[in-house]
């Protein structure tokens, strides 16, 4: 209900409040009235529309809309004799209450119908009529924009905005009459890729405020990453519009879920910003979180205040812009007594200066200093000039540029605003807007990106840029840091930034940074498994303990046998030489003595010559050895056999005989040894399978001969068929009496032998598996053959040569008996030890048959 001159109307609708009072507006008078629509409050908590003032973001940028208005209207060149007005608006952050704020600029545009209003005496009321707003400076957040250009573009009212990036402000179907002076998002979340992929960064997360500005911003960064590719998105989280007690503490628990993901990337707006810094520091996680800011951020501080240990090293984004000195100096002039239009200042004023005006009635908290108007704004306080300062100037200037353009064309010559322009027509004005261009530079559309970061001072270029507790060094932000060398990327699936190390195991080698490779069968990884290096080859050393018990064993019984040769030949013709059958045992002593020399052979260093003669001597020595005992034994058994049958002795028991007999039992295993070398010439080979551990470091090449465990116990199978069968031999030859013959030693000999060569067995094959496979087998097989030697010449050789050095006397000529005497003596030994067993089995019997009479 209203009342002029006497008159009452009353205009339906909730219009009237809007109309002659505005709480939230300021005013300024004009020709031509422009809207402006700013963040002067933050968003209110539970319940309230508006919060605390926003000095920078809110008091600056309106304020730079007046200082630009002053300039305009005191230019003589623009827009001559024609003065700007303003209604200015606070969104206080909040895009549902800009909207019903902003129902301001178009009421002058609705028609209402007063048909049914009459005065008292029955005349029509006389109603003022609204201003009328021809165009918006504004909004600050791209939600904003976007929820008032859908209102304004219904009344064809011409927007430019100074800070609303959201790249959908760009679709010019759905927004058609809407401009702005700063680059969309792409441009910035272009940059941030860029500043990314330059710190090496791979891994990152993503936080936006809920909404256009936010979400749009987020999703330009998310795909232009995708498009350059190396860049992964740890964690894409959204801060809810109205968000609950503890949100952001939530927040940060999950970003930290993904901590390798110390880089994140934030579209938010400075409330939001300044509460996830809080929540941060509140986690102890001062340093850890490496922010990349967006232009909301940009070079504010009210978002870092009393968290900049916590935003230090933080990078954000702002478009380029000149700080502008007029304004500088216009905006640290302000007073509370020069400045009464900006209704918020007073408000600006207690906040900047942490004081308290007074005012009637209420009571200045004892704990706040009262104001005295006399502090001055960069004298008493820090000044900066907020980063959109000079967007806001752009914005004001485009429009007026707009309007003198048009003036020029529409009224030329006149002065004022002429009919043409009263009322100004939108669309036409948008033309206008969109052909802007200022000689002076102070605007471009678009403009570019330019970097700053926050430190303490600011600092650039990046190779300067400083970070958490002052380092200078580049933290990481990878899901995966790089593998050490020698170790492979296992991708993890869906996630092409994150892998895991592998290490290129056992003879692997690193091929590439995602496969391993095994080395060549004669090659061994280096160190690093970076590449691939030569198997060391070894052989058995004469100074290796293997060797040196095996040759020391092999010299005492080289010497032993030669003693005892040299022995035997000086007492040649004695009764004991002549005994034990000269020539075999000379034929039984040349195996000894190759026996023992093998030794020699096997440990030498392998080499065509060396393996022709391991092949030939290896089995030749045992093969001479036990041919000769099998032809004493054999020729022992046929004697006292044929005895029992008939007087005469048998066939082939002469020396010469027995020597062709040993000559023809040698010539298989030479045979076989020749035979041998037609089909394989003896050669040399490196064995890199024999000593191939688990740990590649201690692989080697083993140097030998071509012979396989196979054909080692091919090569000495005839001479264990000769020892088995003279061992035969020997059991059947033990009944005959020790003064008659050597079966007895010969007997104990091969018993012994076959004693060492099981023993001999399964060390030998036990140990296939072994690295020290060749050292343990040479020796073994080395030590067996000189132990079997060794009991051969003992037991057949050294109680002869005792008795022949030390009892001459027994070394005497006996009376020769005949082969029938021999016979009937050895006949009736065997009988007269028949009739003693049968006489102990008789009083065996006696002893027992009482017991089973009871």
């Amino acid at each position: 209900l209203g009342q002029i001159n006497g008159c009452s109307w009353w205009v339906p609708g909730s219009w009237a409040s809007h109309q002659h009072f505005h709480p939230h507006s300021i005013k300024i008078p004009g020709d031509i009235t422009l809207g402006g629509l700013f963040p002067i409050h933050a968003r209110g908590p539970h319940g309230l529309p508006c919060g605390e003032i926003k000095k920078e973001k809110g008091i600056h940028r309106m304020e730079a809309m007046l200082y630009a208005l002053d300039q305009i209207n005191s230019d003589p060149e623009l827009l001559p004799n024609i003065t700007l007005g303003a209604r200015i608006l606070d969104t206080c952050s909040r895009d549902t209450y800009a909207l019903e704020q902003s129902l301001t600029f178009v009421q002058a545009l609705i028609q209402k119908d007063t048909s049914d209003i009459r005065c008292s005496n029955g005349e029509p009321p006389i109603i003022r009529k609204p201003e009328r707003v021809i165009g918006v400076i504004g909004a600050s957040a791209s939600s904003v924009s976007i929820m008032v250009a859908n209102v304004l573009r219904l009344f064809e009212i011409p927007q430019i905005s100074y800070a609303s990036t959201a790249p959908e402000l760009s679709d010019n179907n759905r927004y058609d009459f809407f401009s702005r002076v700063v680059p969309p998002d792409s441009y910035q979340a272009q940059a941030m890729v860029d500043i990314v992929k330059a710190m090496g960064w791979n891994y990152v997360s993503t936080l936006a405020s809920e909404g256009s500005y936010g979400e749009s911003g987020v999703d330009s960064f998310q795909q232009i990453s995708r498009e350059a590719g190396g860049l992964c998105i740890a964690q894409s989280i959204k801060i809810p519009r109205e968000p609950k007690p503890g949100e952001f503490d939530k927040i940060i628990k999950r970003l930290m879920e993904t901590s390798n993901a110390r880089g994140v990337i934030i579209f938010a707006n400075e409330d939001d910003i300044k509460r996830v810094l809080e929540a941060a520091k509140r986690a102890n996680l001062t340093g850890h979180f490496l922010f990349v800011g967006s232009d909301s951020w940009g070079a504010k501080s009210s978002p870092i205040l009393d968290q900049e240990d916590v935003a230090e090293g933080a990078v954000t984004i702002l478009p380029k812009r000149a700080s502008i000195e007029g304004f500088d100096q216009y905006f640290t002039s302000r007073s509370l007594e020069n400045n009464r239009r900006n209704i918020w200042f007073a408000e600006f004023w207690e906040d900047d200066f942490r004081c308290k005006l007074t005012r009637p009635g209420i009571k200045i908290d004892s704990e706040k200093k009262k104001c005295t108007g006399e502090e001055r704004i960069n004298r008493d306080t820090p000044y900066e000039q907020e980063g959109k300062v000079q967007f806001v100037i752009d914005a004001v200037y485009a429009m007026a540029h707009a309007l003198h353009s048009m003036h020029l064309d529409l009224c030329p010559g006149a002065m004022g605003v002429c009919d043409k322009m009263d009322p100004v027509e939108g669309r036409m004005l948008l033309n206008y807007i969109r052909s802007v261009n200022f000689n002076g530079g102070l605007l471009l559309f678009p403009k570019p990106n330019t970097i700053v970061q926050a430190q303490n001072p600011l600092l650039l270029p990046m190779e300067e840029m400083q970070w958490s507790g002052g380092d200078h060094q580049i933290p990481d932000s990878v899901c995966s840091f790089p593998c050490n060398p020698g170790e492979r990327k296992k991708m993890v699936k869906g996630v092409p930034c994150c892998w895991h190390c592998e290490l290129c195991d056992g003879y692997q080698y690193q091929l590439d940074e995602m496969n391993c490779e095994t080395c060549p069968f004669n090659m061994r990884p280096t160190p690093n498994r970076t590449s691939c290096r030569s198997t060391p080859i070894i052989k058995l050393e004469w100074h290796s303990p293997w060797a040196i018990i095996p040759v020391f064993l092999a010299i005492l019984g080289i010497l032993a046998t030669s003693f005892v040769v040299i022995t035997f030949i000086r007492f040649n013709d004695t009764p004991i030489v002549r005994a034990s059958g000269r020539e075999l045992s000379y034929v039984l002593l040349t195996g000894i003595f190759l026996i023992y020399l093998i030794t020699f052979l096997m440990i030498a260093e392998p080499g065509a010559v060396v393996c022709a003669f391991r092949r030939l001597l290896l089995g030749l020595g045992m093969a001479i050895t036990y041919s000769a005992m099998l032809t004493k034994t054999n020729r022992i058994y046929r004697i006292f056999e044929q005895g029992k049958k008939s007087v005469s002795p048998p066939k082939f028991i002469s020396p010469t005989s027995q020597l062709a007999i040993t000559f023809i039992l040698m010539s298989v295993q030479l045979l076989g040894v020749f035979v041998w070398f037609a089909v394989i010439p003896p050669h040399t080979i490196i064995d890199y399978e024999e000593q191939r551990p688990p740990n590649p470091e201690m692989a080697r090449g083993v140097l030998k001969c071509d012979m396989s465990d196979l054909s080692l116990i091919c090569c000495l199978s005839y001479s264990i068929v000769l020892m088995v069968t003279c061992t035969v031999y020997a059991v059947k030859s033990r009944g005959v009496p020790e003064t008659f013959n050597e079966a007895k030693p010969i007997g104990f000999t091969m018993y012994t032998t076959c004693i060492v060569w099981l023993a001999f067995v399964p060390i030998f094959f036990g140990t296939a598996q072994s690295t020290e496979k060749m050292f343990i087998q040479t020796t073994t097989l080395t030590v067996s053959m000189s132990l079997s030697a060794s009991v051969s010449l003992g037991m057949l050789y050294i109680p002869k040569v005792y008795v022949i050095i030390f009892h001459p006397e027994q070394n005497v000529q006996k009376r020769k008996r005949s082969f029938k005497a021999v016979v009937q003596a050895a006949t009736m030994s065997t009988r007269l030890s028949q009739k003693s067993n049968d006489k102990q089995n008789g009083e065996t019997q006696n002893k027992i048959e009482p017991d089973r009479t009871q």
